[in-house]
């Protein structure tokens, strides 16, 4: 009997011109809010392809990952059942553009972050310090 597990998923925390860049979801669940880009880790592929793979079907930038954030796996993070997450913060480069899931994307300062889908506000709330680090460092 093959176990029951959560769904493995990923997330990314991207810098782009300076600011984070989220996608407006296109589908259910939380269809119309914003999001960090991510998705689900498909047979075969490791998390950094996944996360790759991702940020570049969602938001057309190509992406360096600057380091694992953590790993969020709340039972009850998405409404369509148990879902475990790793969360990278990466630097984008290229032409951001809205893709697959995505009705559309947008660019914010640290301070202008809207409420999120899933738990990502958490994410950003955590990620502040590592985000702060990379935006001087620019």
């Amino acid at each position: 009997m093959k176990p029951v597990t959560p769904l493995l998923t990923v997330d990314a925390l991207i810098i782009y011109d300076r600011k984070i860049v989220l996608i407006r979801r296109k589908n259910p669940p939380f269809e119309g809010h914003f999001a960090l880009p991510g998705g689900f880790v498909e047979v075969g592929e490791t998390v950094e392809e996944a996360v790759v793979r991702e940020a570049k079907e969602e938001t057309g930038l190509d992406i360096e990952i600057v380091k694992l954030l953590g790993i969020y796996s709340d039972p009850s993070r998405d409404p369509r059942g148990h879902t475990v997450s790793v969360c990278f913060l990466a630097k984008g480069r290229g032409n951001l553009k809205a893709g697959s899931d995505a009705k559309d994307t947008g660019l914010f300062g640290l301070d202008e972050i809207p409420e999120l889908a899933f738990d990502h506000n958490k994410i950003m709330k955590n990620a502040k310090s590592d985000i702060n680090g990379i935006l001087s460092e620019m």
